[in-house]
């Protein structure tokens, strides 16, 4: 919503250091860095969200520029689409028809756990499943002893019977595809249900639906199982469907490189607004209306949550730089095949030097392209390598959950990794 990348506004976790939003302007809002939803207010657009991630993130900048702000329940993100339904169809069967606004909705059901209708789920039971990952590359995943792995799925005991306990198997891996597909649909009934509204109210062709997402899970990609802990391609690889009726002449896909901040400058510019300089995003109206678009020749991610990351998108590689594993376990760099290896099983970094050292430079060149920018401060990653990524779970809360299974000799090596850790230098390149 502020049209820039974690980066330039500071907030790159959760809460503690590196989550702060910084406003480049002192306590005011800026005018050449606007928040997208005061941008479009200011305008004369009506903005309005139904949505309880600020309450859930203890994000209160988030709630910057609405004429209403429903979160419609407190339980921080955990309601289910029907609860959000009841608060939004009301919604629209009062305002739909009313002209200039832009409202948004947030759905939390994709996201573990699963506590929909088991019988979303039971709909895929014969539906086959990706060939990734094999038996063999479960059974090699048993060795993984981090959150979210094979064999330690949950954080607890608790879990609903749409997961499974943990991946053993590709029986398993299918149980918990299925739960997953199940959530996505029993979501996406409910997107129907907006759909059906719409309808009713005659304006299913005056509206623009953009339907997208904070974030992708890992489904077995580096052992990590329905999670997003990670700068990984199966993490910040996120859906994207737009309906412009009028403004979309094409039916088909891009298959460019976007970043999720080009969604905000590409809806400021349906809406017949400039976009501001400050912005990260650009708009690619173009493509949605048929015409060829400069695309971007790569993409630079990161993730500062649960590790400390950064990564490097091209048509052909994947880099990955880790400046702190937290609780998992990852190399310091990785180089991935994307052609050759879609599913990353294989660091090929030592072969490769030549393209690490691409990588290593876009990197560079572009955090010196963020400190150039309007209202650059510091980069809230420093702050989360210092203190460690250490927001849901602790050394100390991983390191007990290993002993209570019996994982004396991974509790240990955890601990000794602090150690060693402690020795390095917080930041390199």
């Amino acid at each position: 919503m502020s049209g820039r990348f974690g980066v330039n506004h500071g907030a790159l976790t959760h809460w503690g250091p590196g989550c702060d939003f910084q406003y480049p302007e002192g306590d005011g809002h800026s005018e050449r860095i606007p928040f997208f939803t005061r941008y479009l207010r200011k305008a004369g657009m009506k903005t309005v969200t139904f949505s309880t991630f600020g309450d859930r993130h203890h994000a209160w900048w988030y709630f910057a520029g609405w004429n209403e702000v429903h979160t419609h329940t407190l339980k921080e993100g955990n309601e289910n689409a029907d609860e959000v339904n009841a608060a939004v169809i009301p919604w629209l069967k009062a305002h739909g028809k009313e002209d200039n606004y832009f409202l948004h909705i947030q759905y939390w059901d994709p996201h573990s756990f699963y506590t929909y209708p088991r019988s979303y789920m039971d709909q895929w039971k014969d539906s086959p499943v990706g060939a990734f990952p094999d038996e063999a590359q479960i059974e090699e995943q048993q060795k993984n002893t981090f959150p979210r792995s094979a064999s330690f799925l949950h954080w607890g005991d608790q879990y609903p019977e749409t997961m499974p306990g943990a991946i053993r198997s590709r029986e398993d891996f299918k149980h918990l595809i299925d739960g997953y597909d199940g959530a996505v649909s029993y979501m996406d009934s409910f997107v129907g249900e907006l759909m059906d509204t719409l309808q009713k109210l005659g304006i299913e062709d005056e509206v623009c639906i953009v339907v997208s997402a904070d974030h992708a899970e890992s489904m077995g990609e580096q052992g990590i199982y329905v999670e997003h802990p990670c700068a990984t391609e199966a993490v910040h690889h996120i859906p994207l469907i737009i309906k412009a009726p009028g403004i979309a002449k094409v039916r088909g896909t891009y298959d460019g490189f976007l970043y999720n901040v080009d969604a905000i400058a590409t809806i400021t510019d349906m809406v017949g607004l400039p976009i501001p300089r400050g912005w990260d995003g650009r708009s690619y109206l173009q493509a949605l209306q048929g015409e060829e678009m400069e695309g971007r020749d790569y993409l630079v991610m990161e993730h500062a949550l649960y590790t400390c990351q950064r990564s490097v998108r091209d048509p052909k590689w994947f880099f990955l730089r880790t400046y702190h594993t937290g609780l998992y376990d990852f190399e310091e760099v990785i180089l991935y095949d994307m052609e050759q290896d879609p599913h990353q099983t294989r660091n090929v970094a030592a072969e490769y030097p030549e393209v690490v050292n691409l990588m290593e430079h876009r990197i560079a060149n572009w955090l010196q392209e963020q400190m150039n920018k309007p209202g650059y401060k510091a980069d809230p990653m420093q702050k989360v390598i210092e203190t460690g990524p250490y927001k849901y779970l602790t050394e100390n809360d991983w390191v007990s959950r290993l002993r209570s299974r019996g994982y004396e000799e991974a509790a240990s090596k955890l601990l000794s990794r602090r150690t060693d850790e402690g020795m390095k230098p917080a930041y390199e390149f």
